[in-house]
C-alpha cells in the first residue's frame, strides 16, 4: 500500500477529553474518530488492526470446532421477559418500538437470542454437543463513557455459545475454549492472565477472566507467583493463618478524635497500626441498618457480601440515615453497646486491643476486646478484597496484586437459560431436558486499546506484529527529487508485496522528521530508510520499532534480512 493512494490522519496534540495513554495515542495516530459520547468511526488504518484481531480469532474459534452465524442485532423485547432480563439489565439497555409500538432493544448480549435459537432447531441429543460463534457490535448505554474505545457505548464483541447433553460435555468445551482464549492472546503477543471470576449479570456457575496485565487496568488481579492460581480481586477468597486470638493487654479508654474520622486519620493521631483498628460500616438491607466490621487497612468486597443472604442487595447508609439511627457521623461508628445487627469480616475476629468508633462524635476507643467490651459478632463471613501477602487460596504461597484489562470473559451457563426459556432436547429415554450451556465473550474492539495500553512509549504506539496495520514501512529519503531512490524504492516495495509481507511505501513529499514520526506514532514494527548516501555504498538503513540505532544493511539482502526476522525459523 502507498501512503499517498491510502488515507492516514495524524495529530500532534489529543483532545483534552483523552485520559488513558490508548485514547490518546488512538486518536493522534487517526486509528478512529469520534462520532458522539462513546461513539468511534473506526478509519483505514484502525480498521485494519481491528480486522487482524478478528481474523486470529475466527480462526482459532473455527480450530476448536466452533460454527460462525451472525445474529440480529435488534432484538424483541419477548425473549428479554422470558429471563427477567428486561427489567434487571437496566438503563444499560437502548430500547425502542417500532412503527406498531412494539418493543425492542439494541442488543447488549445474545444469550436469549441463541437460546431461542436453539430450542427452534435442537430435538435430539444426536444434535449435541454444538458450539456457535458471532463477531458483532453491540451496544451498552454506558452512564459514563471513557477512555475511547475501551468504555464505549458501541463496540465489536465476539460471543460464542455451547449446548451440551451433560455437565462432563460443557466442562470439555469450556476447557477447549480456554485453551483457545489462551492462544489467541498469545497469538496476538499480549501479557495477559486468565482469573477466576464472579459470572456478574450472565449469571450461570464458574467462569473465567482473561486480563491484558496494564497498569492503567480497572480491575485488581489477585495472583500466586509461586503456582498458577489468579483471579480477580472480588472473587478471591481470603484466607487466614489458624491462630488463636491474643488475650486483652490493656483496658477499654474513651480517647478524643477531634476531625479524626477515617482510619488512617484516626492511626496517625493515635499512633497506632492501622491494621489494629476495626472500621464499621453501616449498611442498609430491606430499610433495616446493619453494621459491617473490617479491619482498618482492609477494603469492602461488596460482590462477597451481596452473596450473604442478610446483605442481598444492599447499599451504603447515608449520613442523614446514620445521624438519624446512630447519632453520629460515619466516621466514629462502632460496635460497642448497639443493638443493630453486626456482620464481621473473619480477620476481625482474630483481633485484640483493637481501637474502633464510639458512636459519638469525635471519640474512638482504644483496647477493644470481644467477650469483654462487646459481644462476639453472631455472623462472621468473608466479606474483604485480599491484599497482597494473603494466603493463596490453592496453599502454595502468598499472594500479590497487579492491575489487568479484561479482554474476553467464559462462563458455564448450565440451564440458567435453557430452563426459563424451556431449551430442552429429548435424551437417549426420549424424556425431555434442559440442555446445558456454555457462554464465551471477547470484546474484539477492546483488544487494540489494551493492546496499546501494554506497548506504548514517548513516540506513540508499539504495535505486536500480529497486530499492526502493517509489518514493514519504506521510507524513501528525497523520492520525489532522485530517480535512483525512487527506483529501489519501488523495486524493494514490489518485491516485498510480491512474497505476502504488508508494506506500506511513504511516498508523500514529506520532510524524513515528519516520516518517521508518523510511522512511530502508528506503530508500524519494522522499518527500512532508503538515502542516497546508503545507495552509492549498496546498503539501506534497517530500524526496528523499538530499536535504539539503525543497522546498515545490504541492498541485496534487504528481502532476505525481512524475511528473517518476520519468519525466524
Amino acid at each position: 500500500m502507498r501512503v499517498s493512494q491510502f488515507f492516514i490522519s495524524t495529530y500532534k496534540e489529543a483532545p483534552a477529553e483523552a485520559e488513558l495513554a490508548s485514547h490518546r495515542l488512538m486518536m493522534r495516530a487517526g486509528l478512529i474518530k469520534k462520532l458522539g459520547s462513546g461513539l468511534y468511526t473506526w478509519m483505514p488504518l484502525g480498521l485494519r488492526v481491528l480486522r487482524k484481531v478478528e481474523c486470529i480469532i475466527r480462526e482459532e474459534m473455527d480450530r476448536c470446532g466452533a460454527i460462525e452465524l451472525l445474529m440480529p442485532v435488534v432484538q424483541p423485547a419477548e425473549l428479554w421477559k422470558e429471563t427477567a432480563r428486561w427489567d434487571k439489565f437496566g438503563s444499560l439497555m437502548l430500547r425502542m418500538k417500532d412503527r406498531y409500538q412494539r418493543d425492542f432493544c439494541f442488543g447488549p448480549t445474545h444469550e436469549e437470542v441463541i437460546t431461542d435459537i436453539l430450542r427452534r432447531e435442537i430435538n435430539s441429543y444426536r444434535q449435541l454437543p454444538l458450539t456457535l460463534y458471532q463477531i458483532q457490535t453491540k451496544f451498552r448505554d454506558e452512564i459514563r463513557p471513557r477512555f475511547g474505545v475501551m468504555r464505549a457505548r458501541e463496540f465489536l464483541m465476539k460471543d460464542a455459545y455451547s449446548f451440551h447433553v451433560d455437565n462432563a460435555s460443557l466442562e470439555k468445551t469450556y476447557n477447549a475454549m480456554h485453551n483457545s482464549y489462551t492462544k489467541i492472546f498469545s497469538r496476538l503477543g499480549l501479557n495477559f492472565r486468565a482469573v477466576e471470576a464472579d459470572s456478574g449479570a450472565i449469571g450461570g456457575g464458574s467462569s473465567h477472566e482473561f486480563h491484558v496485565l496494564a497498569d492503567s487496568g480497572e480491575d485488581s488481579i489477585a495472583f500466586c507467583p509461586d503456582s498458577t492460581y489468579a483471579a480477580n480481586i472480588e472473587f478471591a477468597k481470603a484466607l487466614h493463618p489458624d491462630k488463636l486470638r491474643e488475650r486483652a493487654k490493656t483496658h477499654i479508654q474513651k480517647i478524643a478524635t477531634p476531625n479524626r474520622e477515617t482510619c488512617e486519620e484516626v492511626a496517625e493521631f493515635l499512633n497506632v497500626p492501622i491494621k489494629r483498628i476495626v472500621k464499621t460500616l453501616a449498611v442498609v438491607v430491606n430499610d433495616e441498618m446493619v453494621l459491617l466490621l473490617l479491619r482498618g487497612d482492609h477494603n469492602l468486597n461488596e460482590l462477597k457480601a451481596q452473596k450473604i443472604p442478610l446483605l442481598q442487595d444492599f447499599r451504603l447508609a447515608n449520613e442523614e440515615e446514620i445521624s438519624n439511627k446512630i447519632n453520629c457521623r460515619a466516621g466514629y461508628i462502632g460496635p460497642i453497646g448497639t443493638e443493630l445487627t453486626i456482620i464481621s469480616d473473619v480477620s476481625v475476629m482474630e483481633m485484640s486491643d483493637f481501637t474502633c468508633g464510639s458512636n459519638e462524635e469525635g471519640y474512638h476507643y482504644t483496647g477493644v476486646n470481644f467477650g469483654r467490651d462487646m459481644k462476639e459478632p453472631s455472623h462472621v463471613f468473608d466479606i474483604r478484597n485480599v491484599i497482597s501477602g494473603d494466603l493463596s487460596p490453592d496453599g502454595k504461597g502468598k499472594l500479590e496484586i497487579c492491575r489487568g484489562i479484561e479482554v474476553g470473559h467464559i462462563f458455564k451457563l448450565h440451564t440458567e437459560y435453557s430452563k426459563e426459556m424451556k431449551a430442552c432436547y429429548l435424551n437417549e429415554s426420549g424424556q425431555s431436558v434442559p440442555v446445558e450451556m456454555g457462554c464465551y465473550g471477547i470484546g474484539v474492539s477492546r483488544i487494540v486499546a489494551a493492546a496499546i495500553e501494554q506497548k506504548h512509549d514517548k513516540h506513540g504506539i508499539v504495535f505486536p506484529l500480529e497486530m499492526a496495520p502493517f509489518q514493514v514501512v519504506i521510507i524513501p529519503i528525497g523520492m520525489n527529487k532522485s530517480a535512483l531512490i525512487k527506483a529501489e524504492a519501488e523495486k524493494l516495495y514490489e518485491k516485498l508485496s510480491a512474497i505476502g509481507i504488508e508494506v506500506l511505501l511513504d511516498d508523500r513529499n514529506e520532510r524524513p522528521g515528519v516520516m518517521f514520526a508518523d510511522m512511530e506514532l502508528i506503530g508500524i514494527p519494522h522499518r527500512i530508510v532508503i538515502g542516497e548516501r546508503g545507495l552509492k555504498e549498496g546498503n539501506i538503513e534497517y530500524k526496528g520499532r523499538c530499536d535504539d540505532k539503525h543497522k546498515v544493511i545490504p541492498l541485496q539482502g534487504t528481502v532476505d534480512f525481512i524475511k528473517s526476522i518476520l519468519y525466524p525459523e
